[in-house]
């Protein structure tokens, strides 16, 4: 595997992304000029575009100079996430359904 040279100014990149990325479902929470679908697909959006500049430029995770070893684990890994964060919003859904 290769070392990825970054520089300050990727680093730079990256943050204020990800500052924006966090700041947009804020103010979506805030404004409340949404309904409760549309506020959850904006947060989910903004999480996993959130998690690839994270992978991009944190991490430096790219898909062209990265080893197929590393990268099914990496699929393996978001493959379990998606299984727990799946299975708390099922479970989270189904005790809001049992108790209305």
């Amino acid at each position: 595997m290769q070392a990825h040279e970054h520089s300050l100014k990727d680093y730079l990149k990256g943050l204020v992304l990800a500052i924006i990325l966090t700041a947009i479902p804020f103010w979506v929470v805030w404004s409340s000029a949404f309904r409760a679908r549309i506020l959850f697909a904006i947060i989910a959006i903004c999480a996993l575009i959130q998690v690839m500049v994270h992978l991009r430029f944190f991490l430096n995770i790219s898909l062209k100079n990265t080893g197929k070893d590393y990268l099914t684990a990496l699929f393996f890994a978001g493959v379990l996430i998606f299984i727990m964060v799946g299975g708390t919003v099922w479970i989270l859904f189904d005790l809001n359904f049992r108790m209305m």
